[in-house]
């Protein structure tokens, strides 16, 4: 293969052009370019396969996007180099989508499609082709969970007769048939299989956060449709794996795909249905550019591919809410009175008068005595669940007598403790302390305001002696527990799972998670609890729930009613006011003064006073709020930070939905110009996660 730039070939009438997409994320170079399609590559420089092209002077690499006889430019063509490999792996549905997340999210299609398309694994490629098993979907009706809420058989309908139904399914949260939200997914994927399409009906596409949800979502559909019928893509499956089932779901082979976000830009022709658990989950959101939302992502495709969107979730978004709102989303949920019969018993300590009667310092204590008592009745009946916001043993430190901070005297970070007789290690520079003098009062003994997992495994080791006391956290997380009475102290999104529920479970430090400095601290400590609540028995299996925290806190309203639904819609109600997403749009962008300048100016955002006669005159953007620039303290990508020179700003554009996409357009063309000027980079990210 040779890495010279190749003569130009004079163009024909007969001469065939290979548009072809060039990995350069840089924003002015967004676009297809033209290259000729030698003799000796006719064959094989179809659309969807990888190629090497010259560029700038260099070698390239890109996929061709089309093939066609009629191109734009005038004069003559580059020829492609080479073609890296024959099979197309970028389909053009996948091609419709990346452009349009590219521009939803004021991205490139260089940096979508990279995570897209896994990088190719030559070996794998080559190998002898092995069937692959088609599912059966089985005669309907299709038992499950969803025919039990309200418009479910609709939906399943609607899936089975080629139409694309959307539906957001509140999960209730409870171990037990009507509250496995895996039985509702291969419910739904059943439907999608029986209906009308190429073959055995049409193809399924699911996303799910994290490896343990997809091990066990897999582990359901195999059951029920047969072993080797799914098709996983993870990253951490390995290049060989994850290569051989991405091609098997480009090749049409697989029928049911699952996987993580990524998962929602793969290759899945046909599709009938893609779906989505747990939205509110941050793993969902992307942390590269663009940083697209998995369940933005599977809306737009539902929209393009004429499929059928399922989002399912014990807790609900204010994302969610919008879209049940405006109608363009049905709730599947079970009645309120079967729900209420469904669900595990769920209190909050010291909630009233008689509670605080009987135990005065139920508010105070991190481990009141209903707390106590719903553990010692649950370990009666089987395996309790004590969820912990936070790992470690002494997550802070303070002194006992004036309740300062305990600091390092040398950095003046925070010290933590890390078990009995152990010392004091800072969190910041990793000294170890020996002993603890208070620079306020002079104090030397400690109290821990804040204690993780560890310290209170310990505690709770002690308080119930003969009891197996388990912890999963972090990096000791347990998968499951023995249907036997055994005390677990996980943290959020560690718990394990047990046999047929838990049959207790006490949520601690409820303040800690409502306390958090985040636009989504009360769904997400709801959706937190609900999660957990999933996994205990429900209330006529005896099940309770026990939370510690202020019972006048909205969300730990919520979850006493097991209403996520009212918690959402006033969330919604506060960002309308407020100004915050989704009910506007945002665009935030990071960098220096002079690339943000740079930009604004570029993109035409503002007003522009003293134009010279016969300039352009471009509309500002009505009601476009303009928040900022303010100094940037947060963590950015190191070549933010080498770019330009001067301290980092963020740049804050906001504008009522129906005007957020000619936004993103302008800020894209800005963009553009600054990277073809060469101006500092600036990271821009679209109605983001979070907003700090």
């Amino acid at each position: 293969m040779s890495t010279e730039t190749p003569t130009p070939a004079t163009r024909t009438a007969a001469t065939r052009i290979a548009r072809v997409a060039v990995d350069m994320p840089q924003e002015h170079l967004d676009r297809w370019f033209d290259y000729d399609i030698p003799a000796a590559l006719a064959d094989v420089a179809q659309p969807g396969v990888r190629v090497r092209v010259p560029f700038a002077g260099k070698q390239a690499t890109g996929f061709i996007i089309e093939v066609t006889d009629d191109t734009s430019r005038q004069g003559d063509l580059l020829p492609l180099t080479t073609v890296i490999s024959p099979e197309p792996v970028l389909a053009p549905e996948q091609v419709r989508l990346c452009r349009a997340v590219a521009d939803h999210w004021c991205g490139t299609f260089a940096d979508v499609v990279r995570l897209a398309v896994p990088p190719r694994h030559a070996a794998t490629e080559k190998a002898t082709r092995s069937p692959w098993p088609v599912p059966e979907p089985g005669p309907a009706p299709w038992n499950g969970p969803l025919l039990a809420t309200d418009f479910g058989a609709g939906f399943l309908d609607g899936l089975a007769t080629g139409q694309a139904p959307r539906a957001f399914w509140q999960v209730p949260p409870v171990h037990s048939p009507v509250g496995d939200w895996c039985e509702g997914f291969a419910q739904a994927i059943a439907a999608t299989l029986h209906g009308p399409g190429s073959g055995a009906g049409r193809r399924a596409l699911v996303v799910v956060p994290d490896e343990r949800d997809l091990a066990r979502l897999k582990q359901a559909l195999e059951d029920r449709f047969g072993a080797g019928t799914v098709a996983t893509l993870h990253a951490d499956l390995g290049p060989s794996v994850r290569y051989r089932n991405y091609l098997a779901t480009s090749r049409g082979h697989a029928r049911i795909v699952i996987g993580t976000r990524a998962a929602a830009l793969a290759p899945v022709a046909d599709c009938g249905l893609v779906a989505i658990w747990d939205d509110g989950d941050d793993l969902h959101a992307e942390p590269r550019q663009p940083y697209p939302h998995a369940r933005d992502v599977l809306a737009l495709r539902a929209v393009q591919q004429h499929a059928g969107l399922l989002v399912a979730s014990r807790g609900r978004t204010a994302e969610v809410q919008r879209w049940v709102e405006s109608g363009w989303l049905v709730p599947l949920a079970l009645p309120r009175d079967q729900l209420r019969r469904a669900t595990p018993a769920v209190k909050v300590a010291g909630a009233d008068d008689f509670a605080l009667a009987r135990d005065p310092r139920a508010r105070q204590v991190r481990v009141p005595d209903e707390a106590f008592a719903t553990i010692r009745t649950g370990l009666t009946q089987g395996p309790v669940l004590v969820q912990v916001p936070r790992h470690g043993y002494a997550v802070a430190l303070a002194c006992h007598t004036c309740h300062t901070h305990a600091r390092c005297a040398t950095c003046h970070g925070p010290l933590r403790g890390h078990g009995e007789g152990r010392g004091l290690e800072c969190g910041w520079c990793g000294r170890v302390v020996a002993t603890f003098r208070c620079g306020t009062c002079g104090g030397t003994s400690l109290r821990a305001p804040v204690v993780g997992a560890e310290r209170t495994v310990e505690e709770f080791g002690r308080a119930f002696p003969g009891i197996r006391v388990l912890e999963s956290s972090r990096d000791k997380v347990v998968a499951d527990v023995p249907d036997e009475p055994v005390l677990v102290v996980a943290t959020v999104g560690a718990e394990p799972v047990a046999p047929t529920g838990y049959a207790a479970a006490v949520l601690l430090d409820c303040q800690l998670l409502l306390g958090r400095a985040d636009l989504r601290a009360s769904e997400e400590a709801l959706r937190r609890w609900l999660n957990a609540v999933g996994l205990v028995r429900g209330g006529a299996a005896g099940g309770s729930v026990c939370a510690v925290g202020p019972s006048e806190a909205r969300p730990l309203q919520a979850l006493v009613r097991t209403d996520p639904a009212t918690l959402a819609a006033r969330e919604l109600d506060d960002r309308r006011e407020a100004g915050f997403p989704p009910a506007r749009r945002f665009v935030q962008l990071d960098g220096t003064a002079e690339a943000i300048d740079t930009l604004v100016a570029a993109a035409r955002l503002l007003p522009e006073p003293g134009l010279l006669p016969g300039a352009e005159v471009v509309e500002p953007l009505e009601h476009l709020d303009v928040l900022g620039p303010v100094p940037l303290t947060s963590a950015l990508p190191q070549a933010l930070r080498e770019a330009g020179s001067g301290e980092l700003q963020r740049l804050t554009l906001r504008v009522p939905p129906e005007s957020g996409q000619e936004l993103v357009r302008r800020v894209k063309a800005g963009l553009a110009v600054g990277s073809a000027r060469h101006a500092p980079a600036l990271r821009t990210q679209v109605d983001p996660n979070a907003l700090g």
